[in-house]
């Protein structure tokens, strides 16, 4: 039985109320149980969601903890006078207090989703996870000029959800490139990247951890053995510094601290916007 259930109603997605809550939660050492309940955006369906609050209320005999992102007051209303767990407004905790604080009223429209899918910002964004999507792994050599940062490392070094996560989050175009045996044998970085070296950004891993993970994908492998992983991150790591590449570690980083580094050092203007 979990610690306790942890609920996100929104009238859109839940993204917003799941990846604030989870902020918060971070602080706590327990495990929820995670309920999303994204499009709440009529009274039926916010009734609906009280009576699955309240459910999980009283079969695990503690209240359950509710973030919502509810914009229609009518709805907030609803949900806060018929539901049985703690409920947290996020909206009303920050929106009310700015409205207050700069004079301005906000839109508290629903699903502001649907303007951001119009926005210029949101067009860059998907054109971006195209091209990670296709510069995957060295898939492809071509338009290396058009991209904004092209991380190189040794195989399961974290450069794809590095490189997904840069153009869902931030619109780069992120092409990513495998440092192989070949590479090293010959002492230099593949000859489609030599001209990029400018956009480059290298991502190196402790040996002990890449066999972990090398391991779950080929088990007893000279792949994931630890002495070829020793072997390759040494050469790897003595190639970026021959070639003036910036790189890190990413044995301890998220995929989140990865991303804001490479942000700082390669394109610092998007990290203020």
């Amino acid at each position: 039985m979990p610690n306790r259930t942890v609920f996100f109603v929104s009238d859109g997605t839940g993204i917003t109320a799941e990846t604030f809550g989870n902020a918060i939660l971070a602080q706590f050492d327990f495990k929820p149980r995670h309920v999303r309940l994204p499009f709440v955006d009529t009274p039926d369906k916010v009734y609906q969601a009280v009576r699955q609050i309240n459910h999980v209320a009283e079969v695990e005999g503690k209240r359950p903890i509710v973030f919502s992102t509810l914009v229609d007051a009518q709805a907030l209303d609803i949900l806060r006078a018929g539901c049985k767990g703690m409920l947290l407004d996020m909206f009303g905790t920050f929106v009310q207090p700015i409205e207050q604080e700069i004079g301005i009223k906000s839109h508290h429209r629903i699903g502001r989703f649907s303007d951001v899918s119009k926005s210029q910002s949101y067009h860059d964004r998907i054109e971006a996870i195209n091209y990670s999507l296709s510069h995957d792994d060295g898939q492809s050599n071509r338009d290396l000029e058009t991209a904004d940062v092209i991380l190189v490392g040794v195989s399961r070094s974290g450069k794809t959800p590095t490189s997904l996560y840069l153009a869902m989050q931030h619109g780069l175009k992120a092409a990513n490139y495998p440092l192989i045996p070949e590479d090293f044998e010959r002492r230099q970085l593949p000859p489609a990247l030599v001209a990029h070296k400018k956009k480059m950004f290298g991502l190196t891993i402790t040996p002990e951890r890449l066999a972990e993970i090398r391991a779950e994908r080929r088990p007893n492998s000279r792949y994931a053995s630890l002495e070829n992983c020793r072997m390759e991150v040494t050469e790897a790591e003595a190639m970026m510094r021959r070639a003036g590449i910036r790189w890190l570690s990413t044995t301890t980083k998220s995929i989140e601290e990865i991303a804001t580094t490479i942000l700082q050092e390669v394109r610092p203007e998007r990290l203020s916007y």
